[in-house]
């Protein structure tokens, strides 16, 4: 009974310290579990894009990232500085509007196919994996992880699109 005590009292704080890492995760831990294959590029907020290997844009969150405060910080424009005039501005809305919404479609498709491939976790083997189990660990990693890639840049692609003006 006194050991049940003693881990009561220690779990929290294992909890609570060992799972700090999980909170502050880099720039490059996220950009590498991203599968980014160029440096990440700052979007907004605590937002990255990056190029993964299949050619496809990857968007991640890293909180806590300063790069959200470069707008505070904002310098005012200068007298004379040349404007946009709001039909041009619209153009470009509209055509950011049009290629957000275009890399959405593609990463919901490529999610589908992902999601296929990955089979709630249980694909068939493929024929060289049935004598190496490990590859067959390995592959369902790295369907899991393409998975939530999709998924996030899903995500990180609706609010951009909600965003716009």
């Amino acid at each position: 009974m006194a050991k049940l005590a003693r881990w009561a009292l220690f779990c929290p704080w294992l909890i609570l310290f060992g799972s700090a890492g999980a909170f502050g995760a880099t720039l490059n831990e996220k950009a590498k579990e991203s599968g980014c294959v160029n440096k990440p590029v700052f979007v907004a907020g605590d937002t990255y894009r990056c190029a993964t290997e299949s050619g496809v844009s990857s968007y991640f969150n890293v909180p806590g990232t300063t790069n959200g405060d470069r707008r505070s910080t904002k310098a005012p424009t200068p007298t004379g500085f040349p404007r946009v005039d709001p039909d041009t501005q619209k153009g470009r809305d509209d055509v950011r509007r049009k290629v957000l919404s275009d890399e959405l479609a593609t990463e919901q498709k490529l999610l589908v196919e992902t999601r296929a491939l990955y089979a709630d976790g249980a694909p068939a083997p493929l024929p060289e994996e049935r004598s190496d189990a490990e590859k067959y660990r390995v592959r369902i990693a790295r369907l899991r992880q393409t998975v939530t890639v999709h998924e996030r840049n899903i995500e990180a692609l609706k609010k951009e699109l909600a965003a716009v003006k």
